[in-house]
């Protein structure tokens, strides 16, 4: 696991197992937030570790931004912490989250100690602000990459943990299309110094702009094509043709993994557009 400390008080951990996935720590003069927790137990433990031990930080709030496996299943080892999240993500952990961890149990025993630990506070609109110590963390619904999608802002340092919403490669398959845009585009001339992505590198005061400004196109490019796959005769071939470059972005980030992400979109797009016309369409 990579560490990187992207304020005095804020630290980022970025797994080196999985996708590139990360969370966030906002240490305090009374204790630690955490944002996300990663997937397996040595990597929850690692950070456990660091805060609790080599800082004497023990956390008090765990923030799962999002039910999703990698983001939440370092959650049960810290279990003297507050669990907080958007209402949608209890309700989520306590339905697909638990049949998602059974199935993945069978398949990878390092998640033998792994258990879903449902948030107890909750918030369903508007904005939630935890103070802890020094610091005050806001969070707001932002959906799109999923439906209880949460981005999490360190006031004072204006360090935005924006979990998938922001990552190399919009994806939008558990989500909406409607929403993404419409979250990204409430993130736009915010003033942030960092935006720590849900997988991939931070990104810097001078690049959110552009970064935010390169998803909406690209998204608005894979919507496009779903449209033009609409009116192809073979709309199956049609959609694997569009490469990711040419909905302008690389194919290098996440080792890879972006291309797959690439195709589902342009996938779960088409669906979208072909269950909402008017008329039956073919493929």
């Amino acid at each position: 696991m990579l560490r990187e400390r992207v304020a005095d008080d804020i630290y980022v951990f970025t797994s080196e197992i999985y996708a590139q996935v990360t969370a966030g720590a906002v240490v305090t003069s009374d204790g630690a937030i955490l944002i996300d927790t990663l997937v397996f137990p040595s990597e929850a433990r690692e950070i456990r570790s660091f805060l609790e031990g080599r800082l004497n930080c023990p956390v008090r709030y765990v923030i799962n931004t999002h039910y999703h496996a990698d983001h939440t299943y370092g959650t049960c080892f810290f279990p003297e912490a507050l669990v907080v999240s958007h209402d949608l993500c209890r309700q989520l952990l306590d339905t697909r989250g638990r049949a998602a961890l059974a199935s993945a149990r069978s398949n990878t025993p390092d998640l033998a100690a792994v258990e879903i630990v449902l948030p107890t506070v909750v918030f369903d609109q508007g904005c939630l602000n935890l103070h802890l110590g020094n610091k005050t963390v806001s969070m707001w619904h932002a959906p799109g990459h999923s439906p209880d999608g949460t981005v999490c802002l360190v006031e004072d340092d204006r360090v935005l943990f924006a979990s998938d919403i922001i990552m190399p490669v919009p994806y939008f398959v558990d989500g909406g299309y409607e929403d993404f845009i419409a979250s990204l585009h409430a993130l736009k001339n915010q003033g942030f110094e960092n935006i720590v992505q849900g997988h991939g590198e931070v990104i810097l005061r001078g690049e959110i702009e552009d970064k935010i400004d390169d998803d909406l196109r690209y998204l608005a490019e894979v919507h496009k094509h779903a449209l033009a796959a609409l009116e192809a005769k073979d709309p199956d071939a049609y959609l694997e043709s569009v490469t990711i470059e040419s909905c302008g972005k690389s194919r290098i980030p996440l080792n890879g993994v972006v291309q797959t992400l690439h195709r589902n979109n342009l996938r779960a797009r088409y669906e979208q557009l072909k269950a909402a016309a008017p008329h039956p369409v073919k493929g």
